[in-house]
């Protein structure tokens, strides 16, 4: 009997004492900060089943070509940081969304085209399921919830032909989003319904500087998300002079929100 008391005893003593070298291991190592960056960017892109193949295919090309743009380059690292941290996800009905493009820092010309690679290696991965601009906003708020960054500015940028049609409301999910702290800027695309920039600009956008450019054709889509990203991303009047100088076509206008 004693011998099992000695036994119970001896174990309890190796216990407290392995709980308090982790405890000690614990408080010696420093919980790892997040990595500061300017903003950071989530890129939705619009798979839905008005987008055809080719359509989609243009959005990924205007994409690949503005992160292969010194001009955006120069916009990024006019910031505090000289960073930002960017990801992009494919989305059309409630629950039908997908990170393509993982996290990634852009600080210099490497990093950036590295992500312009990523972005033209991804295939579509979604097609159809109606359109869910509301699935598309909450998809980019749990992944800014997953970012490994600290952003000075957290920004969702929606893309897309269509008004919303499944889901909950657009304007619920925005409003959500601008209270949780988050910018939601818009590129609609008037292809198929021409008065589109008016929806988005009423149910799509908001938080501080939010704004809307709208582009008349899929043709036109490339010069306007290069315009776009420079003005997120930008902190300082070059990268808005930058932005200003590629203003000059009818084919997309930028509007400030209100909001």
């Amino acid at each position: 009997m004693a011998r099992t008391l000695g036994l119970v005893l001896s174990a309890s003593r190796l216990l407290a004492a392995l709980a308090l070298a982790a405890s000690m291991f614990s408080m010696r190592v420093p919980v790892r900060a997040q990595p500061a960056v300017d903003v950071e960017l989530v890129l939705a892109v619009d798979a839905s089943g008005s987008v055809s193949q080719e359509r989609f295919l243009l959005q990924q090309r205007g994409y690949v070509a503005a992160f292969r743009d010194p001009r955006l380059l120069q916009a990024i690292r006019s910031g505090a940081a000289r960073s930002i941290a960017v990801t992009m996800t494919q989305w059309t009905g409630p629950a039908m969304q997908i990170q393509v493009a993982p996290w990634a820092v852009i600080s210099d010309e490497a990093s950036m085209l590295a992500f312009a690679d990523a972005i033209e290696k991804a295939p579509r991965q979604l097609f159809g399921g109606g359109t869910s601009i509301s699935g598309a906003i909450d998809h980019a708020m749990t992944l800014l919830a997953k970012s490994d960054y600290k952003g000075a500015r957290r920004v969702i940028d929606i893309s897309g032909d269509g008004a919303n049609n499944r889901g909950r409301a657009a304007a619920d999910a925005r409003d959500e989003a601008v209270q949780a702290g988050v910018v939601i800027n818009g590129l609609p695309i008037l292809a198929v319904e021409p008065f589109l920039d008016q929806y988005y600009w009423t149910n799509v956008i908001g938080g501080p500087n939010a704004f809307v450019i709208a582009v008349e054709s899929y043709e036109a889509f490339a010069e306007a998300v290069l315009k776009k990203l420079i003005i997120e991303v930008s902190d300082g009047p070059a990268g808005h002079e930058t932005a200003a100088a590629l203003e000059d076509s009818d084919q997309s206008k930028a509007r400030p929100a209100a909001r």
